[in-house]
Protein backbone atom coordinates (compact mmCIF):
# COMPACT_ATOMS: atom_id res chain seq x y z
CA UNK A 1 0.00 0.00 0.00
CA UNK A 2 1.29 3.45 -0.93
CA UNK A 3 0.84 5.70 2.12
CA UNK A 4 -1.35 8.72 1.54
CA UNK A 5 -2.22 9.72 5.13
CA UNK A 6 -0.27 12.04 7.39
CA UNK A 7 1.20 9.05 9.18
CA UNK A 8 4.03 9.31 11.71
CA UNK A 9 7.55 8.45 10.62
CA UNK A 10 8.03 5.05 12.24
CA UNK A 11 11.81 5.39 12.15
CA UNK A 12 11.51 8.25 14.65
CA UNK A 13 9.64 6.16 17.23
CA UNK A 14 11.83 4.48 19.83
CA UNK A 15 9.53 4.81 22.87
CA UNK A 16 5.73 4.67 22.89
CA UNK A 17 3.07 5.04 25.58
CA UNK A 18 -0.53 3.79 25.38
CA UNK A 19 -3.03 5.32 27.84
CA UNK A 20 -6.24 3.55 28.89
CA UNK A 21 -7.63 4.96 32.13
CA UNK A 22 -10.81 2.91 32.27
CA UNK A 23 -12.28 -0.16 33.96
CA UNK A 24 -10.91 -3.71 33.78
CA UNK A 25 -12.81 -4.92 30.74
CA UNK A 26 -12.02 -1.76 28.78
CA UNK A 27 -8.31 -2.30 29.46
CA UNK A 28 -8.39 -5.93 28.34
CA UNK A 29 -9.96 -4.87 25.04
CA UNK A 30 -6.88 -2.76 24.28
CA UNK A 31 -4.50 -5.74 24.18
CA UNK A 32 -4.53 -6.03 20.35
CA UNK A 33 -3.31 -2.41 20.17
CA UNK A 34 -0.09 -3.33 21.97
CA UNK A 35 0.39 -6.37 19.75
CA UNK A 36 -0.18 -4.34 16.57
CA UNK A 37 2.21 -1.61 17.70
CA UNK A 38 4.97 -4.08 18.49
CA UNK A 39 4.63 -5.79 15.11
CA UNK A 40 4.83 -2.46 13.29
CA UNK A 41 7.48 -0.94 15.59
CA UNK A 42 9.75 -3.84 16.60
CA UNK A 43 12.49 -1.39 17.58
CA UNK A 44 10.32 0.51 20.05
CA UNK A 45 9.75 -0.09 23.75
CA UNK A 46 6.05 0.21 24.56
CA UNK A 47 4.63 1.19 27.95
CA UNK A 48 1.09 1.33 29.33
CA UNK A 49 -0.47 4.03 31.53
CA UNK A 50 -3.48 2.54 33.36
CA UNK A 51 -5.19 2.49 36.74
CA UNK A 52 -3.25 0.41 39.26
CA UNK A 53 -6.15 -1.98 39.94
CA UNK A 54 -6.43 -2.86 36.23
CA UNK A 55 -2.81 -4.03 35.97
CA UNK A 56 -3.73 -7.78 35.94
CA UNK A 57 -5.54 -7.25 32.62
CA UNK A 58 -2.26 -6.37 30.86
CA UNK A 59 0.37 -7.95 33.11
CA UNK A 60 2.29 -10.56 31.16
CA UNK A 61 1.56 -9.09 27.72
CA UNK A 62 4.71 -9.77 25.69
CA UNK A 63 4.61 -6.42 23.88
CA UNK A 64 4.58 -4.22 27.01
CA UNK A 65 7.87 -3.10 28.51
CA UNK A 66 6.66 -1.36 31.68
CA UNK A 67 3.64 0.18 33.38
CA UNK A 68 2.79 3.63 34.69
CA UNK A 69 0.06 3.26 37.29
CA UNK A 70 -2.44 5.81 38.51
CA UNK A 71 -3.69 4.89 41.97
CA UNK A 72 -7.38 5.67 42.43
CA UNK A 73 -6.70 5.88 46.18
CA UNK A 74 -5.09 9.25 45.45
CA UNK A 75 -8.60 10.66 45.13
CA UNK A 76 -9.05 10.24 48.90
CA UNK A 77 -5.89 12.21 49.71
CA UNK A 78 -5.87 15.87 50.63
CA UNK A 79 -5.84 18.14 47.61
CA UNK A 80 -2.14 19.10 47.97
CA UNK A 81 -1.10 15.44 48.40
CA UNK A 82 -3.20 14.36 45.43
CA UNK A 83 -1.77 17.10 43.21
CA UNK A 84 1.76 16.18 44.29
CA UNK A 85 1.18 12.50 43.43
CA UNK A 86 -0.22 13.35 40.02
CA UNK A 87 2.59 15.79 39.25
CA UNK A 88 5.20 13.17 40.12
CA UNK A 89 3.59 10.77 37.67
CA UNK A 90 3.37 13.43 34.96
CA UNK A 91 7.04 14.20 35.51
CA UNK A 92 7.89 10.52 35.03
CA UNK A 93 6.00 10.60 31.75
CA UNK A 94 7.85 13.75 30.70
CA UNK A 95 11.25 12.34 31.63
CA UNK A 96 10.64 9.05 29.79
CA UNK A 97 11.17 10.75 26.43
CA UNK A 98 8.27 9.18 24.56
CA UNK A 99 8.16 9.70 20.80
CA UNK A 100 4.58 8.47 20.50
CA UNK A 101 1.64 8.68 22.91
CA UNK A 102 -1.76 7.16 22.13
CA UNK A 103 -4.60 8.14 24.44
CA UNK A 104 -7.45 5.62 24.19
CA UNK A 105 -9.65 7.46 26.69
CA UNK A 106 -11.81 10.51 26.24
CA UNK A 107 -11.15 11.98 29.68
CA UNK A 108 -8.96 14.95 30.50
CA UNK A 109 -6.38 13.05 32.59
CA UNK A 110 -5.12 11.08 29.60
CA UNK A 111 -5.04 14.22 27.46
CA UNK A 112 -2.98 16.06 30.09
CA UNK A 113 -0.54 13.13 30.19
CA UNK A 114 -0.22 13.24 26.40
CA UNK A 115 0.49 16.97 26.56
CA UNK A 116 2.99 16.56 29.42
CA UNK A 117 4.88 13.86 27.52
CA UNK A 118 6.19 16.30 24.92
CA UNK A 119 6.01 13.44 22.41
CA UNK A 120 6.53 14.22 18.74
CA UNK A 121 3.37 12.24 17.89
CA UNK A 122 0.27 12.39 20.11
CA UNK A 123 -2.89 10.55 19.07
CA UNK A 124 -6.27 10.85 20.76
CA UNK A 125 -10.02 10.73 20.21
CA UNK A 126 -11.79 13.71 18.76
CA UNK A 127 -12.96 15.47 21.96
CA UNK A 128 -16.00 16.97 20.18
CA UNK A 129 -15.93 20.02 22.51
CA UNK A 130 -16.07 17.85 25.65
CA UNK A 131 -13.81 18.29 28.67
CA UNK A 132 -10.94 20.78 28.71
CA UNK A 133 -11.17 23.68 26.32
CA UNK A 134 -8.90 23.31 23.28
CA UNK A 135 -8.18 19.68 24.24
CA UNK A 136 -8.11 18.71 20.59
CA UNK A 137 -5.09 20.95 20.13
CA UNK A 138 -3.04 18.63 22.35
CA UNK A 139 -3.01 15.94 19.67
CA UNK A 140 -1.01 15.85 16.46
CA UNK A 141 -3.38 13.22 15.07
CA UNK A 142 -7.10 13.06 15.86
CA UNK A 143 -8.79 9.62 15.84
CA UNK A 144 -12.36 9.81 14.55
CA UNK A 145 -15.25 7.98 16.22
CA UNK A 146 -17.59 5.90 14.03
CA UNK A 147 -21.21 7.01 13.98
CA UNK A 148 -22.60 3.46 13.92
CA UNK A 149 -22.00 0.79 16.60
CA UNK A 150 -18.54 -0.76 16.36
CA UNK A 151 -16.86 -3.21 18.68
CA UNK A 152 -14.54 -1.58 21.21
CA UNK A 153 -11.64 -3.74 20.03
CA UNK A 154 -12.00 -2.21 16.57
CA UNK A 155 -12.46 1.28 18.00
CA UNK A 156 -9.22 0.90 19.94
CA UNK A 157 -7.46 -0.39 16.84
CA UNK A 158 -8.70 2.65 14.93
CA UNK A 159 -6.02 4.56 16.83
CA UNK A 160 -3.25 2.53 15.20
CA UNK A 161 -5.03 2.66 11.86
CA UNK A 162 -4.88 6.44 12.16
CA UNK A 163 -1.09 6.16 12.20
CA UNK A 164 -0.94 3.81 9.22
CA UNK A 165 -1.00 0.38 10.91
CA UNK A 166 -3.75 -1.86 9.55
CA UNK A 167 -4.01 -5.17 11.44
CA UNK A 168 -5.26 -8.23 9.61
CA UNK A 169 -8.26 -10.09 11.10
CA UNK A 170 -5.84 -12.66 12.52
CA UNK A 171 -3.90 -9.92 14.30
CA UNK A 172 -6.82 -8.68 16.41
CA UNK A 173 -6.84 -11.30 19.14
CA UNK A 174 -7.20 -10.45 22.81
CA UNK A 175 -4.41 -11.49 25.15
CA UNK A 176 -4.70 -12.47 28.80
CA UNK A 177 -1.79 -14.10 30.57
CA UNK A 178 -2.56 -16.64 33.31
CA UNK A 179 0.39 -17.52 35.57
CA UNK A 180 0.86 -21.12 36.67
CA UNK A 181 0.22 -20.15 40.29
CA UNK A 182 -3.30 -18.93 39.41
CA UNK A 183 -4.06 -22.17 37.56
CA UNK A 184 -2.86 -24.14 40.60
CA UNK A 185 -5.14 -22.22 42.98
CA UNK A 186 -8.18 -22.92 40.81
CA UNK A 187 -7.21 -26.58 40.45
CA UNK A 188 -7.18 -26.90 44.27
CA UNK A 189 -10.63 -25.31 44.58
CA UNK A 190 -12.05 -27.66 41.96
CA UNK A 191 -10.43 -30.73 43.49
CA UNK A 192 -11.82 -29.88 46.94
CA UNK A 193 -15.29 -29.57 45.42
CA UNK A 194 -14.96 -32.85 43.51
CA UNK A 195 -15.21 -31.07 40.14
CA UNK A 196 -12.85 -31.76 37.29
CA UNK A 197 -11.59 -29.10 34.87
CA UNK A 198 -13.85 -28.84 31.84
CA UNK A 199 -16.68 -30.48 33.76
CA UNK A 200 -18.71 -27.55 35.07
CA UNK A 201 -20.76 -24.53 34.10
CA UNK A 202 -19.56 -21.24 35.57
CA UNK A 203 -22.12 -18.52 36.33
CA UNK A 204 -20.90 -14.98 37.01
CA UNK A 205 -24.22 -13.18 37.55
CA UNK A 206 -23.08 -9.77 38.79
CA UNK A 207 -21.61 -6.51 37.59
CA UNK A 208 -20.61 -3.27 39.26
CA UNK A 209 -23.51 -1.83 37.23
CA UNK A 210 -26.44 -3.75 38.67
CA UNK A 211 -28.87 -2.54 36.02
CA UNK A 212 -26.97 -4.89 33.68
CA UNK A 213 -27.87 -7.93 35.79
CA UNK A 214 -30.46 -10.65 35.28
CA UNK A 215 -32.90 -11.02 38.24
CA UNK A 216 -31.60 -13.20 41.08
CA UNK A 217 -34.68 -15.46 40.91
CA UNK A 218 -33.96 -16.24 37.26
CA UNK A 219 -30.27 -16.92 37.90
CA UNK A 220 -31.16 -19.30 40.74
CA UNK A 221 -33.66 -21.06 38.51
CA UNK A 222 -30.97 -21.53 35.85
CA UNK A 223 -28.58 -23.03 38.43
CA UNK A 224 -31.27 -25.40 39.75
CA UNK A 225 -32.19 -26.50 36.22
CA UNK A 226 -28.60 -27.15 35.20
CA UNK A 227 -28.00 -29.14 38.39
CA UNK A 228 -31.15 -31.18 37.77
CA UNK A 229 -29.79 -32.03 34.32
CA UNK A 230 -26.59 -33.38 35.83
CA UNK A 231 -24.26 -30.42 35.34
CA UNK A 232 -21.87 -29.25 38.04
CA UNK A 233 -22.29 -25.52 38.64
CA UNK A 234 -19.85 -22.97 40.05
CA UNK A 235 -20.39 -19.31 40.87
CA UNK A 236 -17.96 -16.40 40.83
CA UNK A 237 -18.28 -12.71 41.68
CA UNK A 238 -16.07 -9.72 42.39
CA UNK A 239 -15.30 -8.96 46.06
CA UNK A 240 -17.55 -5.87 45.91
CA UNK A 241 -20.08 -6.09 48.79
CA UNK A 242 -23.04 -5.44 46.50
CA UNK A 243 -22.02 -8.21 44.13
CA UNK A 244 -21.47 -10.64 47.00
CA UNK A 245 -24.86 -9.72 48.46
CA UNK A 246 -26.47 -10.51 45.11
CA UNK A 247 -24.70 -13.87 45.01
CA UNK A 248 -25.86 -14.66 48.56
CA UNK A 249 -29.44 -14.01 47.48
CA UNK A 250 -29.06 -16.38 44.55
CA UNK A 251 -27.55 -19.14 46.67
CA UNK A 252 -30.30 -18.76 49.29
CA UNK A 253 -32.74 -19.73 46.53
CA UNK A 254 -30.80 -22.95 45.85
CA UNK A 255 -30.90 -24.66 49.26
CA UNK A 256 -29.13 -27.99 49.53
CA UNK A 257 -27.51 -27.88 46.09
CA UNK A 258 -23.77 -28.63 45.93
CA UNK A 259 -22.86 -25.39 44.15
CA UNK A 260 -19.24 -24.23 44.25
CA UNK A 261 -19.19 -20.64 45.49
CA UNK A 262 -15.97 -18.80 44.66
CA UNK A 263 -17.49 -15.33 44.88
CA UNK A 264 -14.93 -12.82 46.16
CA UNK A 265 -12.30 -15.53 46.67
CA UNK A 266 -10.26 -15.16 43.50
CA UNK A 267 -7.83 -12.66 42.04
CA UNK A 268 -8.42 -11.53 38.46
CA UNK A 269 -5.75 -13.93 37.22
CA UNK A 270 -7.43 -16.75 39.15
CA UNK A 271 -10.81 -15.77 37.72
CA UNK A 272 -9.27 -16.12 34.28
CA UNK A 273 -7.97 -19.56 35.22
CA UNK A 274 -11.44 -20.56 36.45
CA UNK A 275 -13.04 -19.39 33.20
CA UNK A 276 -10.42 -21.28 31.21
CA UNK A 277 -11.21 -24.44 33.22
CA UNK A 278 -14.97 -24.17 32.75
CA UNK A 279 -16.99 -25.92 30.10
CA UNK A 280 -19.20 -22.87 29.59
CA UNK A 281 -19.55 -19.42 31.13
CA UNK A 282 -22.85 -17.61 31.71
CA UNK A 283 -22.52 -13.93 32.58
CA UNK A 284 -23.77 -10.42 31.91
CA UNK A 285 -21.94 -7.64 30.08
CA UNK A 286 -18.87 -7.57 32.34
CA UNK A 287 -15.19 -8.50 32.57
CA UNK A 288 -15.67 -12.31 32.53
CA UNK A 289 -17.25 -12.17 29.07
CA UNK A 290 -14.13 -10.47 27.70
CA UNK A 291 -11.88 -12.93 29.53
CA UNK A 292 -13.81 -15.77 27.89
CA UNK A 293 -13.14 -14.19 24.50
CA UNK A 294 -9.43 -13.96 25.24
CA UNK A 295 -9.36 -17.57 26.46
CA UNK A 296 -11.75 -18.95 23.80
CA UNK A 297 -14.08 -20.36 26.45
CA UNK A 298 -17.69 -20.91 25.29
CA UNK A 299 -19.80 -18.16 26.82
CA UNK A 300 -23.38 -16.92 26.93
CA UNK A 301 -23.55 -13.18 27.49
CA UNK A 302 -26.83 -11.65 28.70
CA UNK A 303 -27.31 -8.13 27.34
CA UNK A 304 -29.82 -5.45 28.21
CA UNK A 305 -29.21 -1.68 27.99
CA UNK A 306 -25.62 -1.98 26.70
CA UNK A 307 -24.63 -2.68 23.12
CA UNK A 308 -23.55 -6.20 22.25
CA UNK A 309 -22.26 -4.78 18.95
CA UNK A 310 -19.72 -2.79 20.97
CA UNK A 311 -19.19 -5.03 24.01
CA UNK A 312 -20.20 -8.56 22.97
CA UNK A 313 -17.99 -11.64 22.55
CA UNK A 314 -14.92 -10.97 20.42
CA UNK A 315 -13.40 -13.56 18.07
CA UNK A 316 -14.85 -16.29 20.27
CA UNK A 317 -16.35 -19.15 18.22
CA UNK A 318 -18.28 -20.26 21.32
CA UNK A 319 -19.53 -16.81 22.23
CA UNK A 320 -23.28 -16.18 22.13
CA UNK A 321 -25.36 -13.11 22.93
CA UNK A 322 -28.81 -13.42 24.51
CA UNK A 323 -30.97 -10.30 24.44
CA UNK A 324 -34.58 -9.32 24.05
CA UNK A 325 -35.61 -8.27 20.52
CA UNK A 326 -36.96 -4.90 21.61
CA UNK A 327 -36.66 -1.72 19.56
CA UNK A 328 -35.28 0.40 22.41
CA UNK A 329 -32.09 -1.52 23.06
CA UNK A 330 -29.33 -0.71 23.34
CA UNK A 331 -30.40 2.47 25.13
CA UNK A 332 -27.21 2.78 27.22
CA UNK A 333 -29.33 4.00 30.15
CA UNK A 334 -28.99 2.87 33.76
CA UNK A 335 -32.33 1.08 33.64
CA UNK A 336 -35.54 2.19 31.97
CA UNK A 337 -35.85 5.94 32.43
CA UNK A 338 -32.78 5.86 34.66
CA UNK A 339 -34.73 3.77 37.19
CA UNK A 340 -31.88 1.24 37.74
CA UNK A 341 -33.97 -1.70 36.43
CA UNK A 342 -33.87 -2.64 32.75
CA UNK A 343 -37.10 -4.21 31.57
CA UNK A 344 -35.33 -5.97 28.71
CA UNK A 345 -33.35 -7.96 31.30
CA UNK A 346 -36.07 -8.26 33.93
CA UNK A 347 -38.32 -9.99 31.39
CA UNK A 348 -35.65 -12.13 29.71
CA UNK A 349 -37.06 -15.69 29.93
CA UNK A 350 -35.18 -18.58 31.49
CA UNK A 351 -36.05 -20.75 28.48
CA UNK A 352 -34.17 -18.43 26.11
CA UNK A 353 -31.03 -18.42 28.23
CA UNK A 354 -31.19 -22.15 28.91
CA UNK A 355 -31.57 -22.94 25.21
CA UNK A 356 -28.32 -21.13 24.44
CA UNK A 357 -26.44 -22.69 27.36
CA UNK A 358 -27.57 -26.19 26.38
CA UNK A 359 -26.55 -25.54 22.78
CA UNK A 360 -23.02 -24.71 23.89
CA UNK A 361 -22.83 -27.65 26.28
CA UNK A 362 -23.92 -30.01 23.52
CA UNK A 363 -21.44 -28.46 21.08
CA UNK A 364 -18.56 -28.74 23.57
CA UNK A 365 -18.93 -32.16 25.12
CA UNK A 366 -17.36 -32.82 28.53
CA UNK A 367 -13.91 -34.40 28.17
CA UNK A 368 -13.70 -38.04 29.02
Amino acid sequence: MIPYGDYPDFARIQRALVIKLRHHGDVLLTTPVFSALKRALPQASIDAYIYRDTLPMLEGHPAIESYLLYDRAWKSLSLPARIASELRLLNRIRQAGYDLVINLTEGDRGAIAAWASGARYRLGWDPQSQGLALKGGIYTHIVKRPKLPRHMVEQNLDAVRRMGIFPSPEERELHFHIPEAATAVVARHLKQAGIRPGGFVLIHPSSRWQFKCWPVERVAELARTLHARGHAVAFSAAPDPRELAMLDQILSLCPGLPLLNLGGKLTLKELGALIAASRCLVCVDSVPLHLASALKTPAVGLFGPSSDAAWGPWNNPGGRVVAQPVSCRPCNLDGCGGGKVADCLATLPLATVLENVVHLLDAHNEPG
